[in-house]
């Protein structure tokens, strides 16, 4: 897309949909000016995952002063903002609601633009900060703890999706599994940590490839089957090696999540692979995944560790290219929790 203004754009960014309050300001798209992020990881770590309500809470509690933070460190003022942009689903409707409602009375307010962005869509997006030289066409893996989705990017705005998790999402079950091995929240990094220590190879876990051709995912079986295994260790009596147990649950998954994904790019001719979302920062599934595609003769691109997990730069990076393609958001734009990725073409 090389659509040429006479001014810079900036553009004001606001991601609330789980429990990160995050407010970013970015100059045409792609440079990032500030992109502050408030975690709640402390205040939910106790009850062992996020709480809807204490979540919601804590976004009122930070959402002005996370926005004044953004603006400085930015150097910028509300008056130089040409649009706002402002996640509005998926995620937990409270949460989404904080967000939302800032952003549209800064719209209001200031007499701009707001466009409301898909949060599964941002991840895909937090690529193009990161390779500056990215374009479509290419294949997105995105893997989140609410999310597994293999899309077809055909161009700015346009997508397929492929395949998506029929039960648990990846991040869902690695999280599962982490409570059930005492690691903690939140489990991803836990097990990704753990397993470097351990034997991937020490127990069988099982891998679902589903009906034939098919790119959808399921991860239920293979978190049932680890919960499965540790109670029949200890109904035994026998120890538990929670190293080789991180080790092999993961690799299940990773080797599943870059199967479908090498297939879904051979078939579709695409010589292009980005990866997407929480997961994407598992150092294990990014190596495992680079190694097949160098294999295949296919080029990898994932982002930092920063923008794989909820940010509001990519959330603005996504509103830009909405709004240089002419789309806006009405003021009565409201959250939706379930919100889907879909075709657009």
């Amino acid at each position: 897309m090389s659509i040429k203004f006479k001014e810079d754009i900036i553009t004001l960014a606001i991601e609330s949909s789980c429990d990160e309050t995050s407010v970013s300001v970015l100059k045409n798209g792609r440079e990032v000016l500030s992109n502050i992020i408030n975690s709640q990881i402390e205040q939910h770590k106790k009850f062992g995952g996020v709480v809807p309500e204490v979540a919601s809470r804590k976004h009122i509690e930070n959402i002005n002063g996370v926005i004044s933070e953004a603006l400085e460190k930015a150097e910028v003022s509300f008056s130089d903002i040409t649009h706002v942009g402002v996640t509005y689903g998926p995620g937990l409707v409270g949460a989404l609601l904080v967000g939302l409602s800032a952003a549209k009375a800064i719209a209001f307010a200031r007499e701009i633009p707001l466009n409301g962005v898909n949060h599964i869509e941002g991840h895909v997006y937090a690529n193009f900060i990161e390779h500056k030289e990215l374009e479509p066409p290419f294949i997105c893996l995105i893997v989140s703890g609410g999310h597994t989705h293999l899309v077809y990017m055909k161009d700015y705005g346009q997508y397929e999706v492929l395949g998506k998790t029929r039960d648990d999402a990846a991040g869902e079950a690695f999280d599962k599994v982490a409570r059930a091995l005492g690691l903690g929240y939140p489990g991803g990094p836990q097990i990704d940590k753990l397993a470097k220590e351990g034997n991937s190879d020490a127990i069988q876990f099982p891998k679902a490839y589903l009906e034939e051709g098919s790119y959808d995912f399921s991860f239920s079986g293979l978190k049932s089957a680890v919960l499965n295994y540790l109670n029949s260790q200890k109904m035994k009596g026998s120890d538990i090696e929670v190293a080789d147990v991180a080790a092999s649950f993961q690799k299940s998954v990773v080797e599943i999540l870059t199967e479908k994904t090498i297939k879904c790019a051979l078939e579709k001719g695409v010589n292009r692979v980005v990866l997407a979302g929480g997961v994407a920062a598992n150092s294990g599934l990014r190596s495992y995944l680079q190694r097949e595609c160098d294999k295949n003769n296919i080029d990898l691109k994932y982002p930092s560790l920063t923008l794989c997990t909820d940010n509001a730069a990519m959330i603005g990076c996504v509103a830009y290219y909405d709004y240089v393609r002419g789309l806006r958001s009405n003021l009565d734009l409201n959250a939706i929790p379930n919100l889907k990725i879909g075709m657009f073409f």
